[in-house]
């Protein structure tokens, strides 16, 4: 249905045609739709009125902008546009493409949406209708732009600083802090200020930081089994066992997930005990562990990254990773660990003094 290669930009015919389709496509065939481009409302022109009408004769008017691009930090701009066309529609917009930060900003604004990859979302009260799809959630038409996303280490270690540090700072010193070069930091921010999740000085310094949503960005491109190097093992006498070895050893180490989320903020028993490590057959070694495939209650990771074990803190005499690299973690762990970060993001934002420096 939808093209992936592209060498031009999309336009406003194209996504106007593009939202008709999917509306055509998405609602029940007993259901109708009348659009009419470019009508004159007050002394400006939204791109589209759409009513959507249902068998009853209920009907309900969108109110269409079409962007492309739409960044997420555009959105209430646009948003604000729409309104100031028409106060008694629904704002919808169409894009070629939409961010899951610019779908969210939408949302949480009460406004519809449709890319030309198939995300779309429609919310209406009369008539009674909620249709809501999912389609790519990276942008298939290559754009010139200095970043896309944050793999990496580079990209790793100033999406850490960023959420460590309170701001303000410049880009040099945020690049200090991260032990990154100024050209990746300025690219990772360029990057989050597209996606709304931090503000700038005109001159580009940072002077706030939604740590929490920039967590859930990274999510995107980060995923804790999939960017390290783990194995499983067995401490036979259990976790207590295994947390006194540790308080006596002399390896550099960090402990993440459950056990060190339960610190600040428990949620249920830790059952498996996530450790970074320098070396995992060294470790085990070290610790005693017993390699398992099942039942193992002992996961060593090798890091993507040294800057796991930066701004780490101790509780109880053990090594513990930075809050924000075990929400990170617990994000992209199987089983229990999504909710465990929400937990542990709760108790983060209540208490930002406490572990951002």
């Amino acid at each position: 249905m939808f093209r992936v290669m592209r060498n031009r930009p999309f336009s406003e015919t194209e996504l106007m045609g593009t939202l008709e389709d999917q509306l055509r496509s998405r609602l029940p065939s007993s259901w109708t739709i009348a659009s009419e481009r470019q009508p004159r409302l007050k002394a400006d022109r939204p791109d589209a009125l759409v009513r959507v009408r249902s068998p009853e004769g209920v009907e309900s008017l969108l109110v269409v902008e079409a962007k492309s691009p739409l960044e997420a930090r555009s959105v209430p701009a646009v948003l604000e546009q729409i309104r100031r066309f028409a106060e008694d529609g629904q704002p919808f917009v169409v894009a070629p493409f939409l961010s899951s930060r610019a779908r969210e900003e939408l949302a949480e604004a009460g406004a519809g949406y449709a890319d030309a990859t198939g995300n779309f979302r429609l919310a209406l009260e009369r008539p009674a209708l909620f249709v809501e799809t999912i389609g790519a959630t990276s942008n298939p038409w290559r754009e010139e732009r200095p970043l896309r996303s944050m793999k990496g280490p580079a990209a790793a270690r100033v999406v850490r600083a960023l959420c460590d540090f309170w701001p303000p700072y410049g880009i040099r010193e945020l690049a200090k802090r991260a032990g990154a070069s100024p050209a990746v930091a300025s690219r990772v921010v360029d990057l989050l200020d597209r996606e709304a999740l931090l503000t700038r000085e005109p001159r580009g310094g940072v002077t706030s930081v939604d740590w929490a949503g920039l967590i859930r960005r990274w999510m995107e491109d980060y995923s804790f089994t999939a960017s390290n190097r783990t194995a499983t093992f067995l401490e036979p006498r259990g976790l207590q066992a295994l947390l006194d070895k540790l308080a006596g050893s002399p390896s550099t180490y960090a402990v993440t997930g459950s056990l060190a989320a339960n610190q600040v903020a428990p949620a249920a028993p830790a059952r498996l005990a996530a450790i970074y490590v320098d070396d995992v057959a060294e470790m085990a070694g070290a610790l005693g562990l017993r390699e398992a495939e099942t039942g193992a209650n002992v996961l060593l990771a090798e890091p993507f990254d040294s800057v796991v074990f930066e701004r780490t803190w101790a509780a109880g005499g053990i090594t513990l990773a930075a809050l924000s690299q075990v929400a990170a973690d617990l994000l992209t762990s199987p089983g229990r660990g999504p909710a465990e970060a929400d937990e542990l993001l709760r108790w983060m934002e209540q208490n930002e003094d406490s572990w951002r420096a």
